[in-house]
C-alpha cells in the first residue's frame, strides 16, 4: 500500500480516494474530442463547449498590467487588497448597477477570482450539519466545500416550468431548518436565464423568513443583450441585510486567467470573510488590481463583447430552429441551453444528454456541454473562435449542415 493510501481524507473518499470508476463529466468530454479529432483529422472540431471568452483582455488592461509589474511598490503582498482596486469596484456597481450606498473599505473586498470567493464562503457560515440550498444545474464549488466541512446540500432544480427559477415552496421543513445558505446565480450558467426584481424580492422574503444567508454569484451580471439592463441582487430593498453579491472579471472582461473579482455586502458579513480571507491567501498581485481598476473603468468593454454575443447568437439559435431544436435566444450570458433530442431517424435513442453530447463529438465533432440534472438538456457557447462576422456565418452554416446530415428526432 502506498505511504499517502490511509491518510487521504474522508472528504476525498478516504481508501477510496480515485477508485471510483465515475469520469468527471469535463475530463470524459475531453477524452472524447481528442478521439474525435484522431479519427477525422480532416473534420475541423466545432467546439461549442467553451465557457471562456474567446478573446484576450483590452490592450488597455493589459497595458496597465505591462506597467505597474515591474514597479517596486508592487511586490508587496496586497492582503484584502488595495483600497483603489474597492473604490473602482464601487464605483463599477453604481454606474453599472445602478448600486447605491456602496461603501468601498466597508462592503467590499476583493478576491483571487469568484471561484476561490465561492470556496471560502462556506468557511465563514457552515458548521458539521447545516445545508447549503444550491441550484442545478450550476456550478459547484459551494457545494463541494459545504461537503468538505461537513455540512449538507440540498439541490434545487431549475426546470423550464418554473421560468429556470428555483421552487422554495416544494422545500421541506426539516431541510429549512437547518438550511444556511442559499446559493443562487443569475444571470445563469448554463440556462441563460437572467433574474427579475420580482424574483430577487422573492428570494430577500425566503431568506428573512428562514433565516438563510444569500449567495448571488453575478459572475455573468453585466453580459445582457437586447435591452435587458445588469440588476443587482444588492439593489432590492432588504437585500443587504441577508445576502453577499460575488462579481468576477472573467467573464465581463474578458480576463479568465487574471483571476480577480470581489464580493460586496453588509459590513459585518465582509468582516467575517475577511478573517477567513486572511488566514487563507496574502492577496492577487497588485500590478493585476490596478489593470483591473483600468477595466472597471471602462464597462463600454464589456458592451463590445455583449455586441458580438448577441450577433453570434442570433446566427446559432436560427441555425439550432431549422434542425428541430426547441431553442430560444436569451437575453443574458453567452449560453444557449436547449432540450436534447430523442433521438436519430436511423433508431438510435438518447436515454441521457451525456449520450447525445458524446455522440455529437463523435459523430459530427461538434462538442457542447450535457446537463442530465433538471432534465436532458445540453449547453452552446457562442465563445467559438471567429475573427469576423462573416467567419461566424460560415461557422454556424457548418454546425447546421453537420447536425443536418445527424438525422434527428426531437
Amino acid at each position: 500500500m502506498d505511504f499517502f493510501t490511509d491518510k487521504i481524507s474522508e472528504r476525498l473518499g478516504g481508501l477510496e480516494f480515485e477508485k471510483s470508476t465515475a469520469i468527471y463529466k469535463f475530463a470524459r468530454i475531453k477524452r472524447a474530442k481528442e478521439e474525435a479529432k484522431s479519427k477525422h483529422p480532416e473534420l475541423p472540431l466545432i467546439d461549442m463547449g467553451v465557457g471562456e471568452p474567446d478573446l484576450p483582455a483590452d490592450v488597455g488592461v493589459v497595458s496597465v498590467l505591462a506597467e505597474e509589474a515591474g514597479k517596486g511598490e508592487n511586490r508587496f503582498y496586497s492582503d484584502n487588497g488595495i483600497p483603489e482596486f474597492q473604490e473602482a469596484a464601487a464605483t463599477y456597481l453604481k454606474k453599472v448597477y445602478k448600486l447605491q450606498g456602496i461603501d468601498p473599505g466597508r462592503n467590499i473586498i476583493h478576491g483571487i477570482g469568484s471561484k476561490p470567493i465561492l470556496a471560502m464562503i462556506p468557511l465563514v457560515f457552515i458548521n458539521p450539519g447545516d445545508i447549503a440550498l444550491t441550484t442545478i444545474p450550476g456550478y459547484p464549488v459551494l457545494a463541494t466545500y459545504t461537503k468538505y466541512l461537513g455540512g449538507e446540500v440540498y439541490n434545487l432544480p431549475l426546470l423550464k416550468e418554473n421560468s429556470f427559477y428555483p421552487d422554495f415552496k416544494g422545500i421541506p421543513q426539516n431541510v429549512l431548518k437547518r438550511a444556511k445558505l442559499l446559493y443562487i446565480n443569475y444571470p445563469n450558467n448554463p440556462t441563460g436565464q437572467a433574474a427579475t426584481k420580482e424574483f430577487y424580492q422573492e428570494v430577500v422574503e425566503f431568506a428573512y423568513k428562514n433565516n438563510i444567508v444569500v449567495i448571488a454569484d453575478s459572475a455573468y451580471g453585466a453580459i445582457t443583450y437586447d435591452g435587458l439592463e445588469p440588476l443587482s441582487f444588492l439593489s432590492i430593498e432588504g437585500a443587504m441585510d441577508v445576502g453577499m453579491e460575488v462579481h468576477s472579471l472573467s467573464k465581463a472582461f474578458n480576463m479568465t486567467g487574471w483571476r480577480i473579482g470581489f464580493i460586496a455586502s453588509n459590513e459585518k458579513a465582509i468582516r467575517a470573510f475577511s478573517t477567513v480571507k486572511d488566514n487563507t491567501d496574502s492577496g492577487q498581485f497588485r500590478a493585476i488590481q490596478k489593470a483591473a481598476i483600468y477595466a472597471l473603468n471602462h464597462p463600454e468593454l464589456t458592451q463590445k463583447n455583449n455586441e458580438r454575443y448577441s450577433r453570434r447568437m442570433e446566427l446559432l439559435i436560427n441555425a439550432l430552429r431549422e434542425i428541430g431544436f426547441d431553442a430560444q435566444k436569451p437575453k443574458s450570458t453567452f449560453y444557449c441551453y436547449v432540450p436534447c433530442p430523442k433521438g436519430t431517424k436511423s433508431g438510435m435513442k438518447f436515454s441521457s444528454a451525456d449520450e447525445f453530447s458524446e455522440f455529437l463529438i463523435k459523430e459530427a465533432l461538434i462538442s457542447t456541454v450535457p446537463w442530465d440534472e433538471a432534465g436532458r438538456y445540453i449547453r452552446f457557447s457562442v465563445t467559438y473562435e471567429a475573427d469576423s462576422f462573416e467567419m461566424e456565418r460560415k461557422r454556424m452554416e457548418e454546425l447546421k449542415n453537420r447536425l443536418g446530415k445527424l438525422d434527428l428526432i426531437f
